[in-house]
């Protein structure tokens, strides 16, 4: 009988074996998931992002047939959940929900960051967007954004307005506002919208900039009004509000997005199923129906779409904080 040398069979042994690898790497990535995902969500329980999160990974997980489980990793204005999302193993088990906040504010008014919003993460795909809205005291006498703008102007650096706090897109928003229509106003950041609505009803400020989910109640108590929206085209939130851009001022245009990110290095494919699950989730009609009763307007975006706008994003927030001097606490 004919025997190979020990080495020869060894090295067949293992070109067998090195020969099998790119056929089992493809199975494992065609049987996901295969076991319940993790959904990070980089702030506290019961605010928007986590309502607005807990709805998408209900019919998320049914899309998938696993679980969606929900995480909350909140502090540092985002930075710890998506640090520690960055750091996951790239396999699509952990993904990350979040706003502009990590991806395109944070890295504007940050020296340093532990991840980059960039190079750490893979878009799956927006799920929904917040308009921002301009909203006065019901005693100011200001109804439109032409008689906002000859208002304030009056009175350069006399009238103020309030924000849920620095370093937001409500003051980015802002900034976005008076650099365009070229009024001078003191922003008062407050601890959250709770506190900021507080002091717009009760008039110790006469104007600020809140999303829309958050006015809709207080519009019905007559004690705010709103004067326009800070994105380019109308919310089907409030439809009948007006917009800068149809007053003449186009370069204001700035929302509130809810992006699904995964971490650098996960497979193309597993991206494409999570993309695809994404989608459906957001066209089912009782997610849509959720959605839009938390302030969430269901607006899905592509992967492609979705890095193009944090591409598009962050040179204009880094250029509107170093003009109004935005920086962290």
């Amino acid at each position: 009988m004919n025997r190979l040398p020990l080495m020869a069979r060894m090295a067949l042994v293992c070109g067998l074996a090195l020969g099998a690898l790119p056929l089992t790497a493809p199975a494992a990535a065609a049987d996901f998931p295969s076991r319940p995902i993790t959904l990070v969500i980089p702030f506290p329980p019961g605010g928007a992002t986590d309502v607005n999160g807990r709805v998408i990974a209900q019919r998320l997980g049914k899309e998938l047939g696993q679980p969606v489980i929900i995480e909350n990793r909140a502090g540092a204005g985002t930075v710890v959940g998506a640090s520690y999302v960055s750091k996951a193993a790239p396999d699509g088990y952990t993904l990350l929900i979040s706003s502009g906040s990590t991806f395109t504010v944070n890295p504007a008014i940050r020296a340093t960051l532990p991840y980059d919003p960039v190079k750490s993460f893979d878009p799956i795909g927006i799920a929904g967007r917040v308009a921002l809205i301009l909203l006065a005291n019901s005693e100011v006498p200001v109804q439109t954004v032409k008689q906002f703008v000859d208002y304030v102007k009056a009175s350069p650096g006399k009238y103020s307005y309030g924000s849920f706090g620095t370093g937001t897109t409500a003051q980015f928003a802002g900034e976005t506002m008076l650099h365009a229509t070229g009024l001078k106003m003191t922003h008062i950041p407050y601890k959250g919208s709770a506190p900021a609505m507080t002091d717009l009803m009760g008039g110790q400020i006469p104007f600020s900039i809140d999303t829309v989910s958050a006015a809709i109640p207080q519009l019905k108590s007559g004690k705010i009004k709103a004067i326009a929206l800070t994105t380019a085209k109308r919310s089907a939130l409030l439809p009948d509000v007006p917009t800068f851009a149809e007053s003449g001022y186009a370069s204001v245009d700035m929302d509130s997005w809810l992006m699904i990110a995964v971490p650098k290095g996960v497979p193309a494919d597993v991206k494409a199923k999570l993309e695809k699950a994404l989608a459906a989730t957001i066209a089912d009609p009782e997610t849509r129906t959720k959605l839009l009763g938390q302030g969430l307007e269901p607006a899905f975006s592509s992967s492609t779409a979705s890095s193009e706008l944090i591409n598009r994003e962050l040179p204009l927030m880094r250029a509107v904080a170093a003009r109004a001097n935005i920086t962290a606490d």
